[in-house]
């Protein structure tokens, strides 16, 4: 029996999902899969990167033939004629509708994973979607209320404690619950990547860890506690150790993976080592997703200049987690 594919989507339309999707396609995927989107956004792609692959319409994942010459594409929202390279409420729409199907396959079990090109959550908002970006709406279609972000790359992992909000908000987020919540869902996403105990840091909220509490007592009250806890149920955690120097540490090789206390802290040393190899995987759900570590990119989008390499990492790394 042939194994369910993985699913595609096609990110935000105006946007330089279409033309990486073409081009991952074209390059030939690490895994079968198949793409869904909007048909002629598809093909304009593919006529900017000079690409001559048919578009396939299937209208369920069994139908899908991964043939190299083509590409099976699963239709999803209303047809989305818009401009490239600039926010619009119809490729909001579009883009909302392309997860919206991926992941109804996905819990069907009729694909086994789900990478998503990149969208805008400025045309999510400018589309009346409430929902600030692809992890919030994947949890609560999935109905899970434990999840987090996870950025990843050849030599960093890091956990997300708080994702989208404001950073007032964030530091708000510092709670003991999101403490552990973060440090269990990296300890059980390594354990099932094969790492039997996994070392995870915690780096700290405010400027050297907060400096025995000269800096703000959030390492003290909150963030040592919730290690503590975690240690005694047998999680190898350790800090909070300061946000300046645990990524170099984990990089060396010390730790696995570091829980960051906000979206900058973590997400700025792994963007920071390059776009090409980042991949976003959300922990904590009932199917494996991950994504390219990049946005929509508007300001090269229709050129055919955008480069496919973080969504095929991404497309490698869900085809790696889904058979483990």
């Amino acid at each position: 029996m042939q194994q369910a594919p993985i699913a595609v989507t096609m990110g935000d339309p105006a946007g330089i999902g279409p033309e990486i999707a073409a081009r991952m396609f074209a390059e030939g995927p690490p895994a079968p899969a198949l793409l869904i989107g909007d048909a002629a956004a598809l093909r304009r792609a593919l006529a900017s990167i000079g690409a001559d692959l048919a578009v396939r319409p299937i209208a369920d994942p069994a139908e899908a033939r991964f043939d190299p010459g083509s590409i099976d594409l699963l239709a999803a929202g209303p047809p989305c004629a818009v401009a490239a390279g600039r926010i619009d409420a119809a490729a909001g729409a579009a883009s909302f509708a392309y997860v919206e199907r991926a992941i109804a396959e996905a819990l069907a079990g009729r694909v086994r994973a789900i990478v998503t090109a990149p969208i805008s959550k400025a045309a999510w908002h400018a589309a009346g979607i409430g929902f600030p970006g692809h992890t919030e709406l994947l949890a609560a279609r999935a109905g899970v209320t434990e999840f987090a972000m996870m950025m990843a790359n050849e030599t960093l992992r890091v956990v997300l404690v708080s994702i989208h909000v404001a950073l007032a908000e964030a530091v708000r987020a510092v709670t003991p619950a999101a403490e552990g919540r973060a440090i269990r869902l990296a300890d059980a996403a390594l354990r099932r990547a094969g790492i039997a105990r996994p070392r995870i840091a915690v780096a700290g909220l405010n400027p050297h860890a907060g400096e025995d509490g000269q800096f703000g007592r959030e390492e003290i009250d909150i963030i040592a506690p919730a290690i503590a806890a975690a240690r005694e149920a047998g999680i190898d955690a350790s800090g909070p150790w300061p946000g300046d120097t645990v990524f170099m540490r984990a990089r060396r090789g010390d730790f696995d993976a570091v829980v960051a206390q906000y979206h900058d802290q973590g997400l700025i040393p792994v963007k920071y080592l390059g776009l090409d190899d980042g991949v976003n995987v959300t922990l904590g759900l009932p199917f494996v997703r991950t994504s390219p570590d990049h946005g929509t990119a508007f300001d090269i989008a229709g050129s055919g200049h955008a480069r496919a390499a973080s969504l095929i990492a991404a497309a490698r790394l869900a085809d790696s987690m889904a058979r483990g």
